[in-house]
């Protein structure tokens, strides 16, 4: 709901996705548009569109139809928080990929089951990363404080507010060479390669948006964007195995037969999920990359941890040139 009781228009997000040649997995969330624009500057436009974000009217229990470019179409419905999901297996999907690897799709709402009309076009786009054949691995990236600053170990986690809520996404800078070595891990080896690139962060779906324009902003390889709902965001500390271990969990039974570099920081909880990964998938961690941080409890936990890892190479670095170094020297850039 706008202004003064106005009703926003209402828009579908497809966030960026994976999928196999026979299995169809879509996810994103139906929203009232509140009309963010990302570009915007000053510290009161920058703190309403934080606003924004957070205060989302969701559309709740509300049929949508998801229709392929070759005009197949599958139905499926939002629940209490707005969000969607369909995951299917679907033969032919292989035939649909283009290029760069991506199946483009388009989604709308069934406005015979709407209690109010669509403002504008009710098409919305979509794509779903099918990885190709001969990729040589798959790399799982979290984002904070591995490809941007947030400042997650900071005391009260001031530096994460301060940055979201008072700087815009232009201004956020990725870390030193972080775009070149993920382009050098997309292109693998050979330099020829298209091996997939997963963002997987414990930030909020809200911050999807954000989190996109800052990807394509920095010209980073195009990869799924993984996050979570706000609902687990508050149960983040009663849960038994973190959201993100499952999203990653799910990344590689999706390709059992792929390997894959981990990249993560030091501050949180990142070599913990990344070494529990290793031994439950032996065989498919070829290399674990951890950013260090400024922060001598959490760095000496981590150096603990890896003192006592044996099986798989797991470094910790200051920049991202150690990792390009590293990958040539067991062949994987």
């Amino acid at each position: 709901m706008g202004w003064l009781g106005r009703k926003d228009p209402l828009q579908i997000v497809a966030f960026q996705s994976y999928g196999t040649k026979n299995r169809l997995y879509i996810r994103g969330r139906a929203l009232e548009d509140e009309t963010i624009d990302l570009a915007q500057k000053g510290i009161v436009k920058l703190l309403l569109n934080s606003w924004k974000r957070f205060e989302t009217d969701e559309i709740r229990h509300t049929p949508l139809t998801i229709r392929l470019p070759d005009d197949r179409c599958f139905e499926v419905e939002t629940g209490s928080d707005g969000y969607y999901l369909l995951d299917e297996q679907v033969d032919g999907l292989g035939k649909l990929v283009n290029r760069e690897g991506w199946v483009h799709f388009e989604i709308s709402f069934r406005t015979e089951k709407l209690s109010r009309p669509v403002l504008g076009e009710n098409r919305f786009p979509g794509a779903l990363m099918i990885p190709a054949v001969g990729a040589q691995y798959g790399v799982i990236t979290d984002i904070d404080d591995t490809i941007l600053h947030t400042g997650v170990t900071s005391y009260l986690k001031w530096q994460v507010i301060a940055n979201t809520l008072f700087k815009g996404v232009e201004r956020r800078l990725p870390l030193k060479g972080a775009p070149e070595l993920y382009h050098r891990l997309h292109r693998g080896r050979d330099g020829q390669s298209a091996n997939p690139v997963f963002y997987v962060s414990h930030s909020p779906w809200n911050l999807y948006r954000y989190l996109e324009f800052f990807l394509s902003n920095n010209r980073f390889p195009k990869g799924p964007i993984l996050l979570r709902s706000m609902a687990s965001f508050w149960k983040r500390k009663k849960q038994d195995v973190p959201q993100k271990r499952h999203e990653i969990e799910n990344i590689f039974k999706t390709y059992p037969d792929m390997p894959f570099i981990l990249i993560g920081d030091s501050g949180e909880r990142d070599a913990d999920i990344y070494l529990a990964i290793a031994r439950q998938f032996p065989g498919r961690v070829l290399a674990i990359y951890l950013r260090s941080v400024r922060h001598t409890k959490r760095m000496q936990r981590v150096r603990d941890l890896i003192a006592e890892n044996t099986h798989i190479p797991i470094l910790l670095v200051d920049q991202s040139e150690e990792v390009i170094r590293h990958g040539e020297s067991i062949g994987i850039i």
